[in-house]
């Protein structure tokens, strides 16, 4: 059995950060990076949007820094998976890969979100090659080129519409008849007139070579095949928070995300915070998260200060 006063569960912008913030008040953070260490960045090649870096830097390289940063600080930084834990009362109690037990005073939960994809193989050779879950982040490396986004809900909508303002053509594959996004949405959509909507299609593969994507083949309910030459490939059809472990113990929306006080990181259980994508399902960027780290490390500092 260990004792620590702050455990950080999960790594990425948010849990580094916050191993930043409370390793530098003195609060002797241990953080256990997960299945994914530094998260969802790691598989991004270049973030140009991360304030600081004038000319973009390397998803991986972004976290290595916050990370070592951390470790500057004196944060403990292990390898492990939380695969249980009891927040019935304090301290709570934490089950690392489902053998080594933790009793932590405070609780920082950095979880993240996994995008949704299609499941295709040549879905995931291309990820980070053209194939991308953000447009916010990567849509930039795509102006004036031709694009597709997956999806017939608001974020589709939203993505399609965002990229239609500095891509020179969007095409939106949808797979239902219809849109599922709301009515404003849906007219927004129809009434830009660089984006075309593929209705009652689903995409049989993404094409590519060594440089990255080149196009997409889609099929139609009745099974006719259609080749579009496109350079990004854009998913947008619903993240996943990673919240199993919490679903009955922390109050969560109905998508699963963990509900925060406004304006704070407080969960539902005292004592227990929640920082990044785990409790977003709006901004969900590296700046939001690590932003959002740093509330949750003050909140977990004032809260152990009590």
């Amino acid at each position: 059995m260990e004792n620590v006063k702050c455990l950080i569960i999960g790594s990425g912008p948010s849990g580094y950060t916050a191993a930043i913030y409370t390793s530098r008040a003195n609060l002797s953070p241990v953080l256990y990076e997960g299945i994914e260490p530094g998260g969802q960045l790691t598989t991004t090649t270049e973030i140009e949007n991360f304030p600081g870096f004038t000319e973009g830097i390397d998803g991986p390289k972004l976290m290595d820094n916050m990370r070592q940063q951390a470790l500057r600080f004196g944060a403990d930084i292990r390898p492990g998976v939380i695969t249980s834990v009891d927040l019935s009362s304090r301290p709570f109690h934490v089950i690392v890969n489902g053998e080594k037990e933790i009793q932590a005073e405070a609780l920082i939960i950095s979880t993240g979100a996994a995008a949704k994809y299609l499941g295709l193989p040549s879905e995931e050779k291309f990820k980070g090659m053209g194939v991308s879950a953000c447009a916010t982040c990567d849509g930039f490396f795509y102006r004036k080129k031709d694009v597709a986004v997956v999806g017939g809900g608001d974020t589709a909508c939203e993505e399609a519409t965002y990229l239609a303002s500095i891509c020179r053509q969007v095409y939106l594959i949808v797979r239902k008849p219809y849109l599922r996004a709301s009515k404003a949405m849906q007219e927004r959509v129809m009434n830009t007139p660089n984006i075309k909507v593929l209705f009652e299609h689903n995409t049989a593969e993404v094409l590519g070579d060594e440089t990255g994507v080149t196009g997409a083949l889609l099929r139609d309910n009745k099974g006719t095949e259609t080749k579009i030459d496109i350079a990004g490939f854009f998913v947008a059809i619903g993240h996943h928070p990673n919240t199993e472990i919490f679903a009955d113990q922390l109050e969560l929306d109905a998508e699963g995300y963990i509900k925060t006080a406004a304006g704070s990181s407080r969960t539902s259980v005292e004592g227990v915070f929640a920082a990044g994508d785990v409790q977003d399902p709006h901004y969900r960027q590296a700046i939001t998260a690590a932003g959002s780290g740093c509330m949750a490390a003050l909140d977990c500092e004032r809260f152990l200060l009590q």
